[in-house]
């Protein structure tokens, strides 16, 4: 039986992980897609839509930036009219976002089921807002829908056992799709970066609230200063927020360091699978990472994705802000004369095969 569904979205992740399901739930349900507009400027999310081949959204809220309360004041309000106006059978919220939190509270307050994609995941770190939004989202949910085995552990630790599925993760499903057509390194003639070669530069993104204050940012920007070569550059695809973090201290990460702005999907697929190595305070690129066999150095004290470091090899390392250990690291996985070679036979023989959550997700709310 076909019913109405709302999905919640508001950034670029989440825009990522709809395109990923979207196919598969709209054969066989009504998908009202509302985007928050948390991600509000065309660099962040709206070219995705077309890149990603997702529809454009049925409701824009357009909230724009704002502290975390002005912003999920505003979502509550725009989403909450939605809901009312379509009463629909479930509301679908993704990760961990602010718009993942008003699109929960929104649909609770209105006695409507609330399915979170994503659901489980915790970095025990109750400073990260984002730590905040999961358990939130979690704890309201009727269907929880958990990337790893580990997230339904946490879950279950918290006493929730009901409408738990493990269905694996849909940006898997995503870049599984889209890596055959990043494989080609002639990718890399053409860049918002200048052309770069195959594992002669870095690439780095950078965007959580932690890493936007001052100490913070000047810790990363003294450490891609000193990882960084003329022979092999940093790329950095910077979020909007975070250089505007940067001017407000007047960091910089130095001349070898090539900043972008925010790239699109495929640009950003084909940079991780080239390159020497990632740096990343990303969930997201630090996953795909993983799947891409790229060395990855995680520039957090935590992170939630605790199977893609073991699934690694040894190829992913948590280090925080730590340039000292970023330096030792790069020497022990991307040493400078292996990594054009190690680039080449990661990308010829690339096969990365999609984890199934999309229909995993569908199966489950059709039941």
């Amino acid at each position: 039986m076909r019913v109405r569904i709302v999905s919640v979205v508001g950034t670029r992740p989440q825009l990522i992980k709809a395109a990923a399901l979207s196919p598969a739930l709209r054969a066989r349900h009504v998908d009202l897609f509302v985007d928050t507009g948390q991600h509000y400027d065309a660099a962040m999310a709206g070219s995705f839509f077309a890149e990603l081949s997702l529809p454009p959204p049925d409701v824009s809220l357009a909230v724009g930036s704002g502290t975390h309360a002005e912003q999920t004041a505003r979502m509550l309000r725009g989403v909450e009219e939605v809901l009312e106006r379509e009463r629909p059978a479930a509301v679908l919220v993704y990760g961990d976002t602010n718009s993942t939190l008003a699109g929960t509270l929104a649909a609770v307050k209105l006695g409507l089921p609330v399915a979170h994609v994503e659901a489980g995941l915790r970095s025990f770190d109750r400073s990260m807002p984002e730590e905040i939004n999961r358990l939130v989202s979690d704890h309201l949910s009727s269907w929880r829908f958990a990337p790893t085995p580990t997230a339904v552990a946490n879950l279950a630790a918290e006493g929730l056992r009901e409408g738990v599925e493990l269905v694996g993760d849909l940006m898997q499903d995503l870049a599984a799709r889209l890596s055959p057509e990043v494989r080609d390194p002639g990718v890399l003639v053409a860049t918002p970066a200048g052309p770069l070669e195959p594992g002669r530069y870095l690439f780095a993104t950078i965007h959580r609230a932690e890493n936007r204050e001052p100490a913070a940012v000047r810790a990363w920007c003294r450490l891609l200063s000193e990882v960084a070569r003329p022979d092999r550059p940093v790329v950095l695809a910077l979020h909007p927020g975070t250089r505007a973090a940067m001017d407000r201290v007047e960091a910089s990460p130095g001349p070898d360091v090539r900043i972008t702005e925010p790239l699109g999907y495929r640009t950003s697929l084909a940079l991780q699978l080239h390159a020497a190595a990632v740096l990343t305070d990303s969930g997201g690129v630090q996953r795909e990472a993983a799947w891409l066999r790229v060395p990855c150095l995680v520039l957090r004290r935590t992170t939630e994705w605790i199977e893609a470091v073991k699934a690694s090899a040894g190829r992913m390392a948590v280090i925080g802000l730590d340039a000292s250990a970023a330096r030792l690291e790069l020497e022990r996985l991307a040493p400078m004369a292996s990594t054009p070679a190690m680039a080449a036979e990661r990308a010829a023989s690339l096969d990365l095969q999609p984890a199934g959550a999309a229909e995993a997700i569908t199966a489950a709310l059709d039941r």
